[in-house]
């Protein structure tokens, strides 16, 4: 009897108190999430690739693109503040021949890390592609070394078949470690921190 009674007053308790906080808690979650998620579009910030272009040294087949509108303020923050930020690069060459399904023959990711020494007040970029670090003290040159990519080689030209034509695709996008953890379980592909841009393509043959 003294069991049920104890399980009526917490019942009673939880209905008064802790049902109605949890409604409460999960509105302000949704309003949070919801605001966080139209911050980059209320900049008319939506990242793409621009300058995608491709050339050719003595030797290998090269690639060039930049990332335009992919930082923003809460990004340029976090990083002041110890956060470190990381870009990463897919760029995929396909074959085209002719009544043949297209092939994919390279592939490769690689990242742009940035984070920021306060006490020199320095931005230290490292460039995976190039096995370089840079530093600076501007935060426009740094935000160019991570948003660009200056000759990459995507194959050798001993690699690539006249007859054939090749289509290069490339993305880039923010990535989900470099997100406040919270992100993760509530909303791990939709906050101001996160941007995927779409594929880019250039459709190329070699010159005879």
């Amino acid at each position: 009897m003294m069991t049920d009674r104890i399980q009526d007053i917490m019942r009673i308790v939880f209905n008064v108190i802790f049902q109605p906080l949890s409604f409460l808690l999960l509105g302000f979650i949704f309003f949070t999430l919801t605001s966080l998620c139209q911050v980059r579009s209320s900049y008319g910030q939506e990242p793409s690739i621009t300058d995608f272009t491709a050339a050719n040294s003595e030797n290998s087949l090269l690639l060039y693109l930049t990332i335009t509108d992919c930082f923003t303020e809460e990004m340029k923050t976090a990083v002041q503040n110890g956060i470190q930020i990381t870009f990463v690069f897919t760029i995929d060459l396909y074959a085209k021949w002719a009544k043949w399904p297209d092939r994919k023959i390279a592939e490769h990711k690689f990242d742009h890390v940035m984070e920021y020494d306060s006490l020199k007040k320095e931005y230290i970029i490292q460039r995976d592609e190039k096995g370089d670090t840079r530093i600076t003290a501007s935060l426009e040159e740094a935000e160019k070394l991570m948003s660009e990519i200056n000759g990459f080689k995507i194959l050798a030209l001993d690699e690539l078949a006249p007859q054939a034509s090749y289509t290069v695709r490339a993305k880039a996008q923010l990535a989900r470690k470099t997100m406040p953890l919270y992100f993760h379980y509530l909303m791990p592909f939709s906050s101001p921190w996160y941007f995927e841009t779409d594929w880019h393509e250039l459709t190329l043959r070699l010159a005879p």
